[in-house]
């Protein structure tokens, strides 16, 4: 690869890091506390190739100009040609835009149908000191790795009888259908689903990927190492809304 070519793919991916870290489309792949590194890169390779494609255009001029100069006083009648440099590699520039600045969605379902829902890893280490009752209200939103946390680890039932609100996206498999979230501790690449089983309401018409805000109580005692800690929920309302900017949990 040519290095004018290797200097502008450079800027093309600091570019994209900078954008992806100001558009908030990092979050597809990363947790919010990595917003500063990603700008930190994206800008010192923006800089590094900006710089070298300068040095490099006063390479060449400053050489074109010594040979024309070499050789119109080995040759007064004679005029300088240049030969540019193929272009046929600056074609490699359309892929890698292409791929860097078109973000791919975030993981949903087939993620979830394909990985294993577990217990959030948190919970093999809480205590039930702590897991406090809930707060007061009709309704108590939660994070979902929270619910099922609770329920799959809370000996003291505090969810028992409390109507919990949370959202997450539709996944149907096995004639059930899940609400589900997926949990990263530092990127995508290691995002493990958390589940509830629906079980009832009118979510089965939503196909997969629909993001739900689902209101409900928690069956006590459905979630188990038996069916990957996935607590059933019986709904009491079901509203769809728009996938949130940050489609994960941590």
């Amino acid at each position: 690869m040519r290095r004018e070519t290797q200097n502008v793919l450079l800027i093309l991916l600091g570019g994209a890091l900078v954008k992806i870290a100001l558009n908030g489309d990092y979050l597809r792949y990363v947790k919010p506390a990595q917003q500063p590194w990603i700008i930190a890169g994206g800008a010192v390779m923006l800089v590094l190739g900006a710089t070298a494609i300068i040095r490099d255009i006063t390479a060449a001029r400053a050489a074109a100009k010594a040979a024309q100069e070499s050789e119109t006083a080995d040759h007064p009648d004679a005029h300088g040609h240049h030969h540019h440099p193929a272009r046929s590699a600056w074609l490699l520039v359309v892929p890698v835009l292409a791929v860097f600045l078109v973000a791919p969605p975030a993981l949903g379902a087939d993620s979830v149908t394909r990985t294993e829902a577990r217990l959030p890893a948190s919970a093999a280490t809480t205590s039930a000191a702590a897991f406090p009752p809930l707060p007061a209200g009709a309704v108590v939103p939660m994070a979902m790795n929270q619910v099922v946390t609770r329920a799959g680890w809370d000996a003291n039932g505090t969810m028992n009888g409390r109507t919990v609100e949370i959202s997450g996206f539709v996944v149907h498999t096995g004639g059930q259908t899940l609400l589900a979230r997926l949990v990263i501790s530092c990127c995508a690449a290691d995002a493990a689903p958390v589940t509830v089983h629906l079980k009832g309401g009118d979510a089965d018409r939503f196909p997969s990927d629909t993001w739900l805000r689902v209101a409900g109580q928690v069956v006590p005692g459905t979630a188990t190492e038996a069916n990957s800690y996935t607590p059933d929920l019986v709904p009491v309302t079901v509203e769809r809304i728009t996938a949130p900017k940050d489609p994960y949990e941590y």
